[in-house]
């Protein structure tokens, strides 16, 4: 196609705001070809994933179901649980397993355990020091394979168990089951996963970390063995639960799945309202505060067994005490499907202020989160007051007694929205903590401000401004393993990866380009093993943007953000004319620039710059179409970056 000498003047008058005049020198810490250099993410090399981001054609992953029968032994001495669990292992691997290993994590509260050795002097948040009745007593472990059933000694080490095979388990969907008893006295701080506190009308027990569960075995590194120590959390394999809790009749038992036998366990009175929530958009008490201490609020006398069960699950928890009041109402899936939110707290948790709303919160979450990422897969959702600050399970979250208002609305939005980071989306929390954190603090930002018209949303707050003070003296990426993260540090996991995402949703890609690639990435790995990369691919894939240049410095670096204006000058002296201006990036992060700038004549404009201007260097001077004298330049003006020196942000300078 032939173009004229006029068709070259309009498309250069077109391009006003982003024509290059001079490459200048660039600031001593910017390379742009370590920015922009060519990134290939790993892959493993039997297609079971893709380069896409996606699960290959040969993705493989091994599966645990339980049944567990266990009991909660209330003594003067002491409160223990007791239990068998048979678990069936299905081996889906292309690999012959020879020995098998499964997670002991009541070890971690043994006073000799790894954990407790590695807790600072003056204590931390979790706080393992370990007790003199602490971690599991394994009775027997017997195996079932082939036509063949054998009692083994088990191989122990720290939380962590290996069972040696006297056959081989054949790959490609084979089968063994293994059925082990055990027991374990519960501690009264369950380094804030669990535990018991005591209240005027009891205990509340939160159990969680209860059995002895499989280590998962995957195409990355074969079998995941790291012991738990405190603030690396899990990493588990899906299955079925169906477990039974026997527990003195005084106590009202929650958990996570369904309660089956409601009829068996639950007073006249109690079944009737358990039906009415079932149905019903407003809170429903099941169990009120004045009826917790009637004779007729715990009709039965010894013990109960209570029954549930979960499909699908990575885990699970629950919850026992004769303080509990008890409460629930429906939750409105996109689908239709019947689900139902429901609280379990004492009566120092009540109060309108308090846990009377905490069912409000719980079901509102999840049908946010269920409508804007991915369906809640479950039926039911509990809520538990008691020691633990607030901690996430599959179906059960525990947040801590004391919470009111917004404080308890966060902690209520954050816990329940681990079900999908990384309940639904089964992530490594052991090695990346911030697939779990840090996507899960991304999604409670847009809960808050979904929630009641925005009751506990802030709109004023700048997180930004926070990860800025943060990043002047970061020491650890946040590729980091938890155990090796600084314990003043790991706050990055949440805030530093969610303000990447908002970056990333509102700054590079916009909304409806990121949510499509966010929610592919969540469709793609529910219920699946996601690797960093296989994040990295598909947000690259989906969105149709090749990320790595942010992807690199902001998970793999603690590299820093300072976008500066250097110069403003009139071309040829006269504003009439336009304006050049130049901009350096001081940094070795690059980012879009976002510039206000006002003219005299009252005119203002934001122009939106995209991050290609700094491929060839820090340096980027263009021409502003200016009419009048320029009144003022303003790099970001939203505070969206987490720009390590605003001093350099405006032009002229402001005097300090």
């Amino acid at each position: 196609m032939k173009y004229s000498k006029i068709t070259y003047l309009l498309c250069g008058l077109s391009i006003f705001c982003f024509s290059a005049v001079s490459a200048q020198t660039d600031p001593s810490k910017y390379n742009h070809l370590d920015v922009f250099g060519p990134i290939t993410w790993p892959v493993t090399s039997g297609g079971e994933r893709s380069a896409s981001g996606q699960p290959g054609e040969n993705y493989w992953q091994n599966r645990a179901d339980y049944l567990i029968k266990a009991s909660l032994n209330e003594t003067p001495q002491d409160t223990t649980i007791s239990g068998e669990v048979t678990i069936t292992y299905t081996n889906n691997s292309p690999d012959h397993l020879d020995y098998l290993w499964l997670q002991l994590d009541q070890n971690l509260f043994n006073p000799d355990s790894r954990g407790a050795a590695t807790t600072p002097i003056g204590g931390d948040r979790f706080d393992v020091k370990g007790f003199s009745r602490g971690g599991y007593h394994i009775q027997s472990v017997t195996v079932s394979y082939e036509g063949d059933s054998y009692t083994t000694e088990p191989i122990i080490t720290d939380a962590r168990m290996q069972i040696r095979l006297n056959k081989p388990m054949d790959p490609k969907g084979e089968k063994i089951k293994l059925k082990i008893n055990y027991s374990f006295s519960i501690p009264f701080y369950g380094a804030d996963r669990m535990g018991r506190e005591k209240f005027k009308d009891g205990y509340v027990y939160e159990i969680a970390e209860w059995y002895p569960r499989m280590c998962v075995y995957d195409d990355v590194e074969g079998w995941n063995t790291l012991p738990y120590m405190g603030l690396g959390e899990f990493y588990c394999e899906y299955g079925n639960f169906d477990y039974y809790i026997t527990a003195p009749a005084s106590m009202t038992v929650v958990g996570s799945g369904d309660l089956l036998n409601a009829k068996e366990v639950l007073s006249k009175t109690q079944l009737e309202r358990y039906e009415e929530m079932r149905n019903s958009n407003q809170t429903v008490s099941i169990i009120k505060p004045e009826e917790v201490n009637l004779p007729e609020t715990h009709p039965y006398k010894g013990t109960l067994t209570w029954h549930f069960k979960m499909e699908n699950s990575r885990d699970i928890a629950w919850a026992a005490s004769s303080a509990f009041i008890w409460d629930g109402a429906k939750v409105n899936l996109p689908s239709g499907r019947k689900c139902i939110a429901m609280s379990a707290y004492p009566a120092e948790s009540a109060g309108e202020h308090a846990w009377g709303r905490s069912t409000e919160y719980l079901k509102n979450s999840i049908e946010i989160y269920s409508k804007k990422y991915f369906e809640y897969p479950w039926t039911s959702a509990v809520n538990v007051s008691g020691v633990a600050l607030g901690m996430e399970y599959p179906g059960t979250i525990f947040c801590l007694s004391k919470l009111k208002d917004g404080r308890l609305w966060g902690d209520v939005t954050h816990e329940i929205g681990h079900n999908w980071f990384p309940m639904i989306v089964g992530s490594n929390e052991r090695k990346y903590m911030w697939m779990d954190e840090g996507f899960n603090t991304f999604i409670n930002e847009y809960s808050t401000e979904q929630f009641n018209n925005g009751e506990y949303y802030n709109a004023q707050s700048v997180p930004s401004t926070g990860i800025a003070r943060f990043m002047k003296t970061a020491h650890d990426p946040l590729m980091t393993a938890p155990e090796a993260m600084g314990l003043r540090d790991y706050g990055q996991y949440y805030n530093k990866t969610a303000l990447g995402l908002d970056m990333l949703r509102n700054l590079v890609l916009g909304p409806d380009r990121f949510d499509y690639a966010f929610n592919e990435y969540i469709k793609r790995w529910a219920f699946k093993h996601p690797l960093p990369y296989d994040f990295f691919r598909t947000m690259n894939d989906a969105a149709g943007e090749d990320l790595n240049w942010f992807f690199k410095p902001w998970f793999f670096t603690t590299d820093k953000i300072d976008q500066a204006i250097t110069d403003v000058k009139y071309v040829k002296e006269n504003p009439a004319n336009g304006v050049f201006i130049t901009l350096v990036n001081e940094e070795k992060m690059a980012m879009p620039v976002d510039l206000l700038i006002t003219q005299e004549n009252g005119k203002t404009e934001t122009l939106h710059l995209p991050v290609n201007i700094w491929q060839r260097g820090g340096t980027w001077t263009f021409v502003y179409p200016s009419t009048s004298t320029i009144k003022s330049v303003e790099i970001d003006p939203k505070r969206q970056l987490p720009d390590v020196d605003r001093s350099n942000n405006v032009w002229p300078k402001k005097q300090m």
